[in-house]
């Protein structure tokens, strides 16, 4: 599918061009057309990133590419190249999975496309035009940095997600930690790694979009880029400090689970403890000799059992005033 829409300085706006039209739109140095390409094919691919915008193979290349593309951003001559990675919707914690993002900006255009089935920044965007036209009229840069406000945003009700999730193992653990509490712990730190992956790299881009002196973004839109850049400090401050916390947490279950084990094993030496001296008297009287003493005691039985009571009672008042147990 392929969206477009091209506001002149002067005149109508124009929506869904045909190639023809956005070829005569590019002429317009002070207009601004904005494709964006969602789940295209390769035909479509090459007939509008090749044919029409003449941009570079190798970014051609990288938005054909199934795999997994780091964030970044690569300085053309007249354009930039910016890769960025957007959550998906209706993530779950345990498995988190983002979406790649491929944003060319020019002076008077915005080219983005992405292979995913639903880009909720871009879509969030389009329908924001029906109600507000400030992100058209202020330019391709100001139209980048919209929809790269909306992906970024995403990441803070993820983190608080996250926050919560960690707070509710930090309570099981300590009142009865499970195999499957574990599996949610080491869940949530792989999902952290994961988002931490994505948030280094992507910071960098905003850093480099905000500082360098780049021809496509304009002096007075840099510091919206530089408020990008820091809303990501913060959330890789935040994940840096739940990824803390799950590890802290980790540690605790690992401490409870040994704690426990150690009790039982306690409980199990007492009671080997125990019976030894008992399975020993037992095992003197049980010998099959023909004299023996006291064997035909009419009280023999008796005076045994009083035996293995006393040592049992001595014992665990022994285990008890050395708080054994």
């Amino acid at each position: 599918m392929i969206r477009s829409i091209f506001c002149p300085k002067e005149g109508p706006r124009q929506f869904n061009l045909n190639p023809t039209q956005m070829v005569e739109a590019l002429k317009d140095p002070e207009g601004l057309l904005w494709m964006s390409l969602e789940q295209p094919t390769v035909a479509e691919v090459d007939a509008m990133l090749r044919d029409i915008f003449h941009f570079h193979p190798l970014a051609i290349e990288d938005c054909l590419n199934d795999g997994y593309q780091a964030p970044k951003v690569d300085i053309f001559n007249d354009y930039l190249f910016i890769i960025v990675h957007a959550l998906q919707p209706d993530f779950p914690l345990d498995h988190l999975d983002t979406m790649e993002l491929n944003c060319f900006l020019g002076s008077n255009y915005l080219v983005t496309s992405y292979r995913c089935q639903n880009m909720g920044p871009v879509q969030a965007v389009w329908e924001r035009l029906e109600q507000d036209e400030r992100p058209i009229e202020h330019g391709a840069d100001f139209l980048c940095y919209t929809i790269l406000d909306r992906l970024v945003d995403e990441y803070m009700p993820l983190l608080d997600m996250m926050d919560e999730e960690i707070d509710q193992l930090e309570d099981q653990v300590l009142v009865k930690p499970k195999p499957a509490v574990l599996q949610r712990i080491l869940s949530l730190k792989h999902s952290i790694l994961t988002l931490r992956r994505i948030i280094a790299p992507q910071r960098e881009v905003m850093n480099r979009l905000s500082r360098d002196d780049l021809p496509q973004i304009s002096d007075q839109h840099r510091i919206y880029y530089r408020d990008i850049y820091d809303h990501l400090v913060r959330v890789h401050d935040l994940s840096e400090s739940i990824r803390d916390v799950v590890t802290g947490t980790l540690d605790t279950y690992l401490s409870a689970t040994n704690n426990r084990l150690s009790e039982v094993m306690k409980a199990l030496t007492i009671v080997s403890t125990i019976f030894l001296p008992l399975s020993f008297v037992a095992g003197v009287y049980g010998m099959n000799f023909e004299y023996l003493p006291e064997l035909h005691w009419h009280y023999g039985y008796l005076v045994v059992w009083c035996v293995f009571i006393m040592i049992v009672l001595g014992m665990l008042w022994f285990f008890r005033r050395r708080e054994w147990i």
